[in-house]
This record gives C-alpha cells, structure tokens and sequence, in this order.
C-alpha cells in the first residue's frame, strides 16, 4: 500500500506551514522555511508531537469517590478520553 501525505491545494499547505511553525514555536525549536535538516530527531519528533497534540486534544477528569472495597476510604478516579478519526 503507497502512501500519498502530498497536500494538493496551496492554501492548504500554507496552512499546514504556519501550523508546524507555531507548534515549533511552542515547543522552542527554530524552524526554518525550507529544509531544516540541521534539527536532531528529538526536536523534530518534538514538532510532530505538538502538533499532534493540538490535534487531537485529550480530556480528563478527575472525581473522588468512595472506596468500593474498604469503607471509610476514598479513591481517586481519573477518566482520560481522546477523540480519534
């Protein structure tokens, strides 16, 4: 199976250039325009991570509860849902 991650429509990829720049920015690595082959795997990785995690956000909860198995003890409890496509 070919993979085809070729962005079509130049508003898009203006887009998507800005949207790697700010998450870059936020995560204190100095992108360039162009190739930026002088970035380490961890920094770049770093970009990719940011970006994925503005993305696809995930949400958490916590609540305190009563111990189910020890009376007069209570628990913590902490739900994490993620929304993925």
């Amino acid at each position: 199976m070919k993979s085809n991650n070729q962005i079509n429509i130049p508003q898009a990829r203006e887009a998507m250039d800005k949207f790697k720049m700010q998450a870059a920015s936020e995560v204190g690595v100095n992108l360039t325009n162009g190739y930026n082959g002088h970035l380490t795997s961890r920094e770049a990785g770093s970009v990719g991570g940011q970006m994925v995690k503005k993305m696809c956000p995930t949400r958490t909860a916590n609540f305190v509860r009563q111990s189910r198995t020890s009376q007069g003890h209570i628990q913590t409890v902490e739900y994490i849902a993620a929304i993925t496509l």
